[in-house]
């Protein structure tokens, strides 16, 4: 692998495209191999520096965590998981027993779930909060023991001032962790921004192909980084390593395809401001948006993610069923656009409103998307 220190001289599309690599030895592959392989050769005493047993580490994994972790600005403290959630499972459990779990109130819907679970076994009190409001989370953190937001949010794009909210956390003396999955590390880091953990559901915008679960977790404090590989360790939560290896060969692309979707995003959204069948648009990019002052002070670009209020329910529906080039499904970040009207499913919270539809803005032509949204929308 590359020695870290070498690699910092690079912009992030830069160390996307040459982070975890094998050295340039003659004959060698250019990019790292896939390891299948559950246990390895070691005779005698273990040693520590040489793998033994495929639950505890693996080549692949490494390119990959050396390569998300350098992008968050910790080369050497990623931590690679079978899935989103399994990383956010990862992450609550940093949280003390008996501890007090302040959350974003609009984050993805299952790691709400996986909160209120803890809330419910009395592992945890929890604590939803406007992320968005950073009054409002100063405020909840004055007995709290870990604050966790996303932003911007989903689904309703909501825009954390990170640098104000992980001050007023560091006072208050309370971790800090951040699910950047809407941006990426190209447009923010958190970890600079003063949080303690980046989540990332590498199966979105990072392996960016629809084909892959896979989480990452990132941080620049040993003691942590070492209760989360154990955490891995001990609970099986590994990733496969061919998933790994695919996550890996999409972050090389992650440049263009996040500034080509981005800017589609940007056109559409702008677009979609005018039509008559559309009450409101999510969009950060967007003057007029509440939080386009605070993305344009701390991001480095607006993403590929927003989302639209129709009339009602039955609008938003009708929207969904009527795009012929839009994908109907969930997830996002992938490089095909998808539609989906977000309180279809059950657990979503209930202030995400009936009529919302989330954009991901995939890679296709600009007009292509915008005349089958028109289409849709006029049926």
């Amino acid at each position: 692998m590359a020695d870290p220190e070498s690699m910092q001289q690079y912009s992030r599309e830069t160390l996307a495209v040459v982070a975890g690599r094998p050295g340039r030895t003659p004959g060698a592959p250019v990019g790292p191999g896939v390891e299948l392989a559950s246990t390895y050769i070691q005779p005698g005493d273990i040693d520590p520096d040489l793998p033994v047993y495929g639950r505890y580490g693996n080549a692949t994994w490494a390119a990959l965590e050396e390569t998300v972790g350098g992008l968050e600005g910790a080369p050497e403290g990623a931590v690679a998981f079978a899935s989103g959630m399994a990383a956010g499972a990862a992450l609550f459990e940093l949280v003390p027993r008996g501890g007090h779990l302040v959350i974003g109130a609009t984050s993805y819907n299952t790691m709400l779930a996986l909160a209120e679970e803890h809330r419910a076994r009395g592992d945890l009190r929890v604590t939803r909060v406007d992320a968005a409001d950073t009054d409002g989370v100063r405020a909840a953190l004055a007995d709290a023991d870990w604050l966790h937001v996303e932003s911007p949010t989903n689904p309703l794009i909501e825009v954390a001032d990170l640098p104000a909210v992980c001050a007023a956390a560091r006072e208050a003396g309370v971790r800090v962790s951040v699910d950047n999955t809407f941006a990426t590390p190209l447009l923010q880091n958190p970890l600079d921004a003063g949080a303690d953990v980046v989540m990332h559901s590498a199966t979105k915008y990072l392996a960016g192909h629809s084909d892959v679960m896979l989480g990452v977790l990132v941080t620049r404090d040993a003691v942590l980084l070492d209760r989360l590989r154990t955490h891995r360790t001990l609970t099986g939560a590994i990733p496969g390593p061919f998933e790994t290896w695919l996550a890996l060969r999409g972050v090389r692309t992650l440049g263009v395809r996040l500034e080509r979707a981005q800017r589609t995003a940007s056109a559409l959204a702008e677009r979609l401001a005018s039509h008559p069948a559309v009450t409101r648009v999510r969009y950060p990019g967007l003057p007029s948006d509440p939080g386009h002052a605070v993305a344009a002070s701390t991001m480095r670009g607006f993403g590929a993610m927003l989302a639209i209020e129709l009339q009602d329910a039955a609008a938003a529906d009708a929207l969904t069923r009527a795009v012929r080039l839009w994908v109907p499904a969930t997830s996002l970040g992938g490089v095909e656009s998808l539609v989906e009207r977000r309180r279809r499913i059950p657990s979503e919270p209930e202030n995400v409103p009936e009529a919302l539809v989330r954009l991901s803005v995939g890679l296709e032509d600009v007009d292509d998307l915008w005349d089958d949204l028109v289409q849709a929308l006029g049926r």
